[in-house]
């Protein structure tokens, strides 16, 4: 299937998982989340649980980042940072019903890397269910 193949470099040449895939406008490791999917046997035409992860330097601005999310439909759980990383609250938010389409994917990439961006934190990814 066309949809995940990387665009043409020869094989020592890297691709950058932040770039974006000229067919769909996908970052590649967005693509790569979708493949991993697909290969694991998931029907992505089938609803399924996401979750997507952001980390900040404060609980104050974890919170309004995860109101701005709830406010769009999603559930977002503030997280206490670990002891070997006291200044980074992580925020958890996630949606249950939702097809990984790549609409979805690209459109929930760049509501969660502004939500990053504006809140002072740093988007990590996300995954779903099988």
């Amino acid at each position: 299937m066309g949809l995940f193949k990387r665009r043409s470099k020869s094989d020592d040449e890297l691709v950058d998982p932040n770039e974006r895939s000229p067919q769909l406008g996908l970052k590649y490791k967005d693509l790569a989340v979708l493949g991993s999917l697909r290969d694991a046997g998931a029907d992505l035409s089938e609803r399924r649980h996401v979750a997507f992860y952001l980390y900040y330097p404060s609980q104050a601005s974890a919170d309004r980042a995860g109101e701005v999310a709830s406010g769009q439909g999603y559930s977002s759980d503030v997280r206490t940072p670990l002891p070997e990383h006291p200044d980074q609250w992580a925020l958890v938010c996630d949606h249950r019903d939702t097809v990984t389409s790549p609409e979805f994917v690209r459109n929930a990439d760049n509501f969660f890397q502004a939500l990053a961006d504006v809140h002072g934190g740093e988007y990590d990814g996300w995954e779903a269910s099988v």
